[in-house]
């Protein structure tokens, strides 16, 4: 009697137990949400990191940020060679190396105190995980300057100029040739153009890869710290966006050689990159706002005797997403400087002065064909006349 009322008790405890665990597993699994779904109820920008990898080694790392309501974004490049004080590494070195010692998660953090926004969601991919899915989209299309025939080791990389598909074998050569002419920037342009060109036809497929049956083929290529189901909606969201009118933005600064490398000091003290991702998210997320109507081009001109004045404030503007088509003397000094709308848009030219807080701001009679972009006499859309009152930086 006394061991069938200790079996009793016994299963009773088991009974309680399971019962107790069951309601775990449901209360687990009922506060689980679809992150990607909370931004969309919340109305908040989507960012991303991307980073494409070999050998462990990031060959390109983008920001990108969407905000799904206007259907604008923006893509930032975080060059490498990108030189801060480290405090995952606890050194001075390029940012791209707390990836290799550290893994993906310092990485952003590291990305998320350069840039002061919150990257929630990263996607990893390898070069041959790339190499796949560019074969997947049927090629990808990239834009090569001129005729490339570099011999890497046993490798020769022979690729023709233009505008050019490149299938997953072509993508790999392309993405490793290095050569010793090429400049960091041409570097930088050429991953640029390989990311833009992946989003292009991410839009340009998107009902193909999309399709039930081919997204799992797609999501073993792209690593990501949400699941399969998370993943394919922020997949849907990123391929809607007209990749045709996306930018590519990157970091400004001053390069010294740090330790037998060249290192790429932000401008301003890394203060100018987070006031442009600033700009840009409040520019983006605005219904009303300007950004990705199109490329604006400018043109920069030094009214005083500073040395470098245009060429500074060019590099400047650049970093805001503005096409700079020269940067030259003015025909004399001037006092005062004033920015001169040469198309007659008021959005755009006082979103230009406000970065460099100039109040001068000069519009031009407007083209009377209403469809056209610039003036007879003026190939650019805004000048910029930099005046004594300019301190580098700012109009006093």
């Amino acid at each position: 009697m006394a061991q069938s009322r200790h079996e009793k008790s016994y299963l009773f405890i088991i009974g309680i137990l399971i019962i107790l665990i069951a309601l775990a597993v449901i209360l687990f699994f009922a506060l689980q949400t679809d992150p990607i779904a909370n931004v969309l109820e919340n109305n908040q920008l989507l960012n991303v990191l991307f980073v494409l990898q070999k050998d462990g080694k990031p060959l390109f790392t983008d920001v990108f940020i969407y905000y799904p309501e206007s259907e604008r974004g923006a893509l930032f490049n975080i060059p490498g060679n990108t030189g801060l004080i480290l405090g995952s590494l606890d050194r001075v070195d390029r940012i791209d190396a707390v990836y290799t010692e550290k893994g993906i998660e310092t990485y952003k953090k590291e990305i998320e105190a350069l840039t002061d926004i919150t990257i929630p969601f990263t996607i990893e991919m390898s070069i041959d995980q790339f190499s796949a899915l560019t074969d997947l989209l049927g090629g990808l299309n990239v834009f090569i300057p001129s005729p490339i025939d570099v011999v890497n080791g046993d490798v020769r990389h022979i690729l023709p100029s233009g505008s050019v598909d490149l299938d997953g074998e072509k993508m790999i050569s392309y993405l490793s040739y290095a050569d010793d002419e090429e400049t960091s920037d041409n570097i930088q342009d050429r991953m640029e153009g390989v990311m833009v060109a992946f989003l292009h036809a991410l839009n340009k497929k998107s009902a193909f890869v999309l399709n039930k049956n081919v997204f799992p083929v797609v999501s073993r290529y792209l690593k990501a710290n949400i699941d399969n189901k998370a993943l394919y909606r922020l997949i849907s969201l990123i391929s809607a966006i007209d990749s045709e009118r996306l930018v590519p933005q990157t970091i400004s600064g001053k390069r010294r050689e740090v330790d037998g490398q060249v290192l790429l000091f932000p401008d301003y003290n890394g203060e100018l990159i987070k006031e442009v991702f600033k700009q840009t998210m409040i520019s983006i997320a605005s219904t009303g706002g300007i950004a990705n109507d199109r490329v604006y081009v400018l043109e920069i001109q030094n009214g005083t005797s500073q040395q470098g004045l245009a060429r500074n404030t060019g590099g400047l503007l650049q970093s805001y997403g503005y096409d700079v088509l020269s940067m030259i003397n003015a025909d004399h000094d001037y006092d005062k400087t004033q920015v001169i709308d040469h198309i007659g848009n008021a959005k755009v030219a006082q979103a230009i002065a406000d970065i460099i807080h100039c109040k001068n701001i000069i519009t031009e009679e407007v083209p009377k064909d209403a469809n056209s972009t610039e003036t007879e006499d003026s190939p650019v859309d805004f000048t910029i006349i930099l005046g004594r009152d300019f301190t580098g930086r700012y109009v006093r």
